[in-house]
């Protein structure tokens, strides 16, 4: 198959640590995943291993592109569950980790997740509503 061309290197996706209530929402970060894959896209996350983030990790690093999960050093007892994909890259804090996640991406897509889905997501628009970044946010957003 032939790789769709995209304007963006690394697109960083906010979504939830837990599968969600609906099975649409596993499907949605897979079907995401394997569209970055073909789209050759890397992908920049929140580092967990556990549901959504989970999935979507492992439908890139499988599709062959580079994952890079940035995550808090407390949370990893609780968001890594097995083993992780990809690049793992321990932060200090939440502050830190969506201040790197920024850095490294070019884009910005929030699938569905809880309330630190969406506190992500509205940092990174108001980012963008500052001036600090002209990033595209593309918010694909449901509460779990």
């Amino acid at each position: 198959m032939e790789e769709k061309s995209s304007r963006f290197k690394r697109i960083c996706v906010f979504c939830g640590s837990s599968p969600g209530k609906k099975s649409s929402y596993q499907e949605a970060a897979v079907q995401l995943g394997n569209e970055l894959v073909e789209r050759g896209i890397d992908l920049v996350y929140g580092g967990g291993s556990a549901g959504l983030m989970g999935l979507i990790s492992q439908a890139v690093h499988h599709g062959g592109r580079h994952v890079l999960g940035v995550i808090p050093r407390t949370l990893m007892p609780r968001e890594i569950a097995g083993e992780t994909v990809g690049e793992v890259r321990p932060v200090s804090g939440m502050h830190e980790r969506k201040a790197e996640m920024g850095r490294q991406a070019d884009a910005f897509i929030a699938l569905p997740g809880g309330y630190g889905t969406l506190e992500e997501l509205l940092e990174v628009i108001t980012w963008a509503q500052l001036g600090i970044h002209q990033k595209p946010v593309k918010p694909v957003i449901t509460l779990l």
